[in-house]
């Protein structure tokens, strides 16, 4: 499946959620599920603005992406931080559910 497939299928939080995993353990060449996930809400002020992803691989070596809301752009992130991709998410995704997350 390509990037572009799975990317027209991203419209909400959950979706947002499973393309970032499959890209990244695509990229790794890392098994799904096989590794944890944490999520932090990034804010400006109180507002929620987006959210950092972290896939916790093999041997403690870490691997990013960051949702920035307002524009809708996914911004992946390798072990050493460097920038390997960027994405534009086509589906508008509402914030609503992260007004409640801290």
């Amino acid at each position: 499946m390509s990037d572009q497939l799975r990317l027209a299928e991203v419209q909400d939080l959950a979706s947002l959620r499973k393309f970032v995993t499959q890209t990244l353990c695509s990229r790794y060449e890392l098994k799904e599920n096989a590794f944890p996930m944490t999520e932090q809400v990034l804010r400006r002020g109180d507002a929620p603005c987006g959210i950092h992803f972290c896939l916790h691989g093999p041997r403690a070596v870490r691997f990013s992406a960051i949702w920035e809301a307002d524009q809708n752009r996914l911004f992946f992130y390798g072990e050493r931080g460097e920038r390997i991709k960027k994405t534009q998410i086509p589906h508008s995704i509402s914030l609503n559910t992260l007004a409640c997350s801290k």
